[in-house]
């Protein structure tokens, strides 16, 4: 399936093609449910992050996926986006999301001490959020952190399983209520803020 064009208008009946089976019930709602080692949702979120034009409210706990980073990336590089980024401090310190983080930074300094925040909780404990809101008229959240098990990354077309397959079980909710969004989207600023507080600012060596 090809990436989102924009959000606007989107509804989860655009996710069809993610899930098992390729349909969802009549009636579906403001709340869909994805589930690794079933579903496709590396592809799901491709497919949503992709379509975000106006402002992207992110907090990761796992952040080790070239793919979603590439599409998180051409995000921050657009003016006309906002994009704020939090990640915690205890993961972004690992191989592989510090590997992806230096990249980053290499890119562009300037953005990345911008957009991305990277520390605890105000109690100072993990940021453990795994969820974002596109838009602010989708966001998604759950278990699921952004690697290759964690997603359950898809090794044959459109379905799970093939040479390497690997699934945790994880979920990850999509959903579309306003009012959800909305303090979903508060939330997220707030765990910026924090985490900005207590950042580092990066610099050239």
């Amino acid at each position: 399936m090809s990436d989102a064009q924009t959000l606007t208008g989107m509804t989860l009946s655009d996710l069809a093609p993610f899930v098992r089976g390729g349909a969802l019930p009549s009636g579906q709602a403001d709340h869909l449910m994805l589930i690794v080692g079933l579903d496709d949702v590396h592809g799901a979120l491709k497919f949503m992050l992709s379509g975000v034009t106006h402002e992207l409210h992110l907090n990761m706990f796992g952040y080790d996926d070239d793919e979603l980073n590439d599409l998180i990336w051409s995000k921050v590089e657009d003016p006309n986006i906002l994009v704020r980024i939090t990640l915690d401090k205890s993961q972004a310190g690992g191989v592989h999301e510090k590997k992806l983080l230096d990249a980053d930074r290499a890119r562009n300094l300037a953005d990345f001490n911008t957009h991305f925040a990277i520390g605890q909780s105000a109690q100072h404990q993990i940021s453990h959020t795994k969820g974002a809101v596109l838009d602010g008229v989708i966001a998604f959240h759950g278990s699921t952190n952004w690697s290759i098990s964690g997603e359950g990354t898809f090794t044959l077309k459109g379905q799970p399983g093939g040479p390497g397959y690997k699934a945790q079980n994880n979920t990850n909710s999509f959903f579309t209520d306003p009012w959800s969004i909305n303090r979903f989207r508060q939330r997220l600023m707030a765990e910026h803020d924090i985490a900005a507080a207590q950042s580092v600012k990066v610099t050239t060596t």
